[in-house]
């Protein structure tokens, strides 16, 4: 790719700050503009003289010397810069429609599904540099081990983590659908994002037009536990769809091992979950030419994704954990992973509902059962997002009749939800917190402080 001038409308996006970083890194005059600025984002482009001047939009900024512009997510239909964009005649690309332009001629390997794709986009990226092998990638969180969440070079091959939300204000098709995969896993279909997809079968019908389009000699994994993605299997015999189950493994005495030719390998993370994560990308990399023997010699040290079953603190009585679980299945799953992980041990788990879906009276019926797991079920709703979303709050008993279950305790309030956890006698309990938020600005390094 040759040295471009590029503007970046929404660049304080997790995805959209890191491919600004990443196109300055490799020579190109960079500029964006954003409303809002939030942490790690806002350091990070300070850091690469890309943060700019004032927050807001400056139709001024986009004249014709600019040679292209990115839209992130953020921007709407009316903004500003947009419509300076479109007077002008510019070329406008969405963060997918731009990463398929740069990979157009590499191998494109996709991860989609409605929970596991960072987890697993994460395993493959682990194992890839732990055998020395060059890859770009798109991966939805900062993982241990890489500088940024894009990487954009001269490799053959690129690895994209494939979410199903819409594009850009300016094309509402799901991101997934511009990556044109060669080869592709789908981890589960479990309805989400009700304000883009109204009903289950809208949301069914994106994965269907993802699997369709996968060329004759391409491939597709599909989870063989999800009975919605065997349905679609059956419906699109034509492809070449494979199906995968868990790995085998083994849990004793706190600690899950793969059992692989007869050896068991300790693992650092750990639920079945996270043994179909693995089976998954031990798959995918099978087809670059990463062996089994290459596999199982570094997975072992993958000890997750940030946010993904992150342990942030641990005594010989406790651990705490924080998940970016929020769809129902990624609830479900993470609770019933920590208890069977943990035995001996009563879990105390909070969930903070954030998402628009999780938030409305249309959905929450879909959380039925999930959180029977926790021996404690807390929840937490903060107003302000709720009034944000323009949404409607839930009463306790709202909660306790979707969820079907009638000890729920509802929090609305941060400092009440501390008191709550604070005043707890740890031993022998764990705590699950599950949010793609921060409850209401609950200080975590204080918790994990006075329990730990």
């Amino acid at each position: 790719m040759h040295q471009q001038r590029i503007h970046f409308i929404a660049i304080g996006g997790s995805v959209m700050h890191n491919l600004a970083i990443c196109l300055k890194k490799r020579g190109n005059d960079v500029t964006g503009s954003d409303d809002m600025f939030f942490e790690p984002a806002k350091t990070h482009l300070k850091e690469h003289g890309l943060l700019p001047q004032n927050e807001g939009w400056d139709a001024s900024k986009i004249t014709r010397k600019i040679d292209l512009v990115i839209l992130g997510m953020h921007a709407k239909a009316d903004n500003p810069e947009l419509l300076s964009v479109q007077r002008l005649g510019l070329k406008v690309y969405s963060f997918p429609q731009f990463i398929f332009e740069v990979s157009r001629n590499k191998k494109r390997l996709v991860i989609a599904g409605s929970h596991g794709k960072t987890t697993i986009t994460a395993m493959i990226m682990h194992v890839l540099k732990s055998v020395g092998f060059d890859f770009d990638y798109l991966v939805g969180a900062q993982l241990e081990g890489f500088c940024q969440m894009v990487q954009i070079s001269e490799a053959p091959v690129m690895l994209i983590e494939g979410d199903e939300y819409t594009s850009s204000a300016l094309d509402p098709r799901p991101k997934f659908l511009h990556y044109r995969h060669h080869l592709a896993v789908i981890s589960g279909v479990d309805w989400d994002h009700y304000n883009v997809y109204p009903t289950p079968e809208h949301y069914i019908a994106a994965f269907r037009k993802f699997v369709q389009q996968t060329p004759p000699d391409g491939k597709v994994f599909y989870a063989k536990t999800d009975k919605k993605l065997r349905e679609l299997a059956q419906q699109n015999s034509s492809c070449n769809l494979l199906a995968y189950s868990p790995h085998p493994s083994e849990t004793k005495n706190q600690q899950t091992a793969l059992i692989y030719n007869g050896k068991h390998l300790p693992m650092g993370v750990f639920g079945q979950h996270n043994m179909q994560n693995l089976e998954a990308a031990r798959l995918m990399l099978n087809e670059i030419g990463v062996s089994d023997t290459q596999f199982y010699q570094h997975i072992p040290t993958f000890s997750g994704a940030s946010r993904r079953m992150e342990k942030i603190g641990e005594n010989d009585q406790t651990t705490i954990f924080k998940d970016f679980a929020h769809a129902p299945s990624k609830l479900k799953a993470t609770c019933e992973a920590v208890k069977e992980q943990f035995k001996s041990r009563q879990l105390v788990a909070c969930i903070e509902l954030h998402s628009f879906s999780s938030l409305s009276k249309g959905f929450i019926g879909q959380y039925k059962d999930t959180f029977n797991a926790p021996d404690q079920a807390i929840l937490f709703t903060d107003p302000k997002i709720v009034a944000a979303k323009q949404l409607e709050m839930f009463s306790e008993e709202e909660i306790r009749l979707a969820f079907n279950r009638s000890d729920i305790i509802l929090h609305t309030d941060a400092k009440r939800l501390e008191k709550d956890l604070l005043t707890q006698n740890w031993a022998g309990k764990n705590l699950l917190l599950m949010s793609s938020g921060n409850y209401g600005g609950l200080n975590l390094e204080k918790i994990k402080r006075l329990i730990i």
